[in-house]
């Protein structure tokens, strides 16, 4: 029997979690926990989740603020023996401050490129590789309506937006580039996670609308089925429905 195998990124919380979750249930998975710590407490704690018969979960460490982590965590993989990969989740971002343009701190936005552009670039230079080498391979970049251009939320957002537009346009050329790779942008909606929920706050709401849950299950439907020529260089959303840039 052939082992399905996923990377996500930031997984030891939030969607990243919630993905590597339903993964690891299923059989016949190798699910690779990509996180900045991975001796922190909710990393460990991923060992003890649900395992799908045939499958196993591997821990390494990938800051994605730190440009050699990745290409580490791939020379590790290599050597416990990981010879591709079928799917790569790159979920791992921050966003802590919602300026206006006029009142934004380049110190913040250098901090959002690094982590959300940078990192997912480093990401996939790292993996593409072992994702070349799979019959079927995807990368998914967890997007977001606040990268839009065509229809551009009416709020203060010029940190996090703006870095994630930057990595919309990259992912949509990964598709481009490599002809056997479906790569897509999926948008998870507002999720309440720990992220997710700080922004509603800043925004004058009690928390995020979109469960976590219900995203993750969402999103796994959409890798399911995605093919490079319906899905690939495009942005979808948890539910299904493609979206405008």
């Amino acid at each position: 029997m052939s082992l399905t195998v996923v990377l996500i990124s930031g997984a030891n919380r939030g969607l990243g979690k919630g993905l590597l979750e339903l993964y690891l249930a299923r059989p016949n998975h190798i699910v690779i926990a990509a996180n900045r710590d991975p001796t922190h407490a909710t990393s460990k704690d991923l060992t003890n989740l649900p395992t799908g018969t045939g499958s196993r979960l591997i821990l390494v460490k990938v800051d994605a603020s730190n440009e050699s982590d990745a290409l580490e965590a791939v020379k590790q993989l290599s050597a416990e023996g990981i010879d591709h990969l079928d799917l790569v989740i790159a979920n791992a971002g921050i966003s802590y401050t919602w300026p206006k343009v006029s009142d934004l701190n380049i110190s913040d936005l250098q901090a959002h490129i690094e982590t959300n552009v940078y990192g997912v670039v480093w990401l996939y230079q790292a993996t593409s590789p072992l994702l070349l080498k799979s019959s079927n391979p995807k990368w998914v970049t967890v997007g977001t309506a606040a990268g839009w251009l065509e229809n551009q939320l009416d709020m203060p957002n010029a940190a996090y937006g703006t870095s994630k537009a930057a990595v919309h346009w990259l992912t949509k050329r990964m598709n481009g580039e490599e002809a056997k790779l479906t790569a897509f942008v999926l948008s998870p909606g507002w999720c309440q996670t720990d992220m997710g929920n700080t922004g509603a706050r800043a925004f004058g709401l009690e928390q995020a609308p979109v469960t976590v849950q219900e995203s993750c299950a969402g999103m796994i439907k959409v890798i399911d089925k995605a093919s490079k020529e319906e899905y690939g260089g495009k942005m979808w959303a948890h539910e299904g429905e493609q979206m405008a840039w």
